[in-house]
């Protein structure tokens, strides 16, 4: 295995930065966006750059002759579906509800979602003990990042309870993702993504259109916050995380689990004045520990 150097490094503490922000954007663009519209715009700026990168740089898509390339647009498809169109939607309803350093913190579930998702789907040998200890702490903390009493919550006078399960379903969403790039057949990582974010630009259009409509020319505020979506937490981190994964390998590249709700919380204190109840901060130490417990033979 490649040594990391600075350089990747550098790389992956700007990718986890990048990602952290991109909740309190969300935020922001929701002032004058609905969420499905936050997620369609994120996406189409992202597709765009992403297209002009891959073929200025030569980089082939995959035909539709053989089977291995038609399995591969069928990972694709669902990659564009579960990776980007439905959580990127969940998340911005969710935080119309909740602040956007707790969706930051649902982040961190992810690697434990994989553990159980990667045992039961690919048959793997992920749950060993050490892991299972991980998963059943981390677990806990997702309870606590909820809310017990949120959970049995019938009311529908307050959504933020449904907001929180739709945030973790969204980090489900991301999980699923991960099996699903694991199950596909080789192709470049670029192709891939840049595919998948196409696929889930045609996905969300007409159900944006639908449902919330032809967007009105929004505030400043909310139009500068979309352009970030689309260009840094997007389209920048997804040429980052390339870059990152080429060069160090996927293993160096998931430490960014660890990062994202730290940078989440951290700009939602300072830039949008959220408070960050004390359960939330317990929450994270509870995933944060069971992520450390459960990738401990991982360098």
């Amino acid at each position: 295995m490649t040594k990391p150097t600075l350089g990747n490094w550098i790389a992956l503490i700007c990718l986890g930065a990048i990602w952290g922000g991109s909740f309190m954007g969300a935020k922001l663009a929701l002032i004058s966006f609905g969420p499905m519209t936050v997620a369609l715009l994120r996406l189409t700026i992202a597709s765009v750059v992403l297209i002009i990168i891959s073929l200025a740089s030569g980089r082939k898509f995959p035909g539709f002759s053989s089977t291995t390339d038609r399995r591969i647009w069928v990972h694709i498809a669902i990659m564009g579906l579960i990776t980007n169109a439905v959580p990127f939607s969940l998340l911005n309803w969710g935080q119309l509800h909740v602040n956007s350093g707790f969706a930051g913190v649902t982040m961190a579930v992810v690697p434990l979602l994989v553990l159980p998702l990667s045992h039961f789907i690919l048959k793997s040998n992920e749950m060993a003990p050490q892991k299972v200890i991980g998963f059943i702490i981390g677990f806990i903390g997702i309870i606590v990042l909820i809310g017990p009493s949120q959970l049995i919550t019938t009311t529908g006078a307050n959504l933020e309870p449904i907001a929180r399960i739709a945030c973790i379903s969204a980090a489900l969403c991301y999980g699923l993702g991960t099996i699903n790039t694991r199950l596909c057949p080789p192709v470049s990582t670029m192709v891939y993504s840049t595919g998948g974010l196409v696929i889930g630009t045609l996905f969300l259009l007409p159900m944006a259109l639908l449902i919330e409509g032809v967007p009105q020319w929004p505030e400043t505020t909310a139009l500068i916050a979309t352009i970030y979506l689309g260009l840094f937490p997007t389209a920048l981190a997804t040429i980052l995380l390339v870059g990152i994964i080429n060069s160090a390998g996927p293993a160096f590249m998931s430490m960014v689990n660890y990062q994202v709700p730290l940078w989440a919380i951290a700009f939602g204190v300072i830039f949008l004045g959220e408070k960050i109840p004390t359960s939330f901060i317990a929450a994270l130490g509870l995933i944060m520990l069971g992520l450390a417990i459960s990738q401990r033979s991982r360098r």
